[in-house]
């Protein structure tokens, strides 16, 4: 069954420890991580991480939308990040292997995300050494856009490439997510949804959480 994971950049801050109550029945809680500067918005960083994981069980997805994810990566490794995943576009191609390796040998899963722009055979040298790859269907940086459906010719490759050459990763897609972009995602092979607005945004944020299942 797919895993939701509902994006804290939605969740209502002066309530924070309520907001994740209320999601404790998702299965990942998505955190994005910006500097201005990779993309034209700041969030959170390590600090705000480290706080939200005493207060939560679930799986803690950090997205690093920064300029320099080698730099931090340590920092929110011991802030209880279950996994890290950077972005292709944000590093030298000739260092992703080696903070590949690095954040595995932290015993954090590794991922790496693509704007929508960027082709998904990029990835290609990487796929068996990656735990976690996030398709973005939105441009980086906002909440609350439109699903971008080139989002699922790359899902669908990533999927025909994992059951062919028996790789391991799982598939996740960010933005424009609901019930009805969801299933487009599922049924083009997605492990992983996540969604903020459409969760967040709602009056019962379980239902939303169960209508993506």
């Amino acid at each position: 069954m797919v895993k939701i994971a509902p994006s804290l950049l939605s969740a209502d801050f002066g309530c924070l420890k309520d907001e994740l109550a209320a999601i404790s029945k998702a299965d990942w809680l998505h955190y994005d991580v910006m500097d201005g500067h990779f993309v034209p918005n700041i969030s959170f960083g390590y600090s705000v991480l480290k706080d939200v994981s005493k207060v939560t069980d679930l799986y803690l997805d950090v997205h690093l939308m920064i300029s320099e994810p080698m730099k931090y990566a340590g920092n929110f490794i011991d802030s209880k990040a279950s996994s890290i995943t950077f972005h292709y576009e944000a590093i030298e191609e000739n260092k992703i292997n080696e903070f590949i390796n690095y954040l595995k040998e932290h015993q954090v899963a590794a991922g790496i995300s693509i704007k929508p722009d960027t082709d998904v055979s990029v990835l290609k040298p990487y796929l068996d050494s990656l735990n976690l790859i996030l398709v973005m269907s939105v441009e980086p940086g906002f909440g609350g856009q439109k699903f971008d459906d080139r989002a699922l010719a790359k899902i669908a490759w990533l999927a025909k490439m994992k059951e062919e050459m028996g790789y391991h990763y799982l598939i996740e897609v960010d933005g424009g997510i609901n019930e009805e972009t969801g299933k487009l995602c599922k049924d083009a092979g997605v492990d992983v949804l996540v969604a903020g607005s459409y969760i967040f945004g709602s009056d019962n944020y379980q239902e939303k959480i169960d209508s993506l299942r």
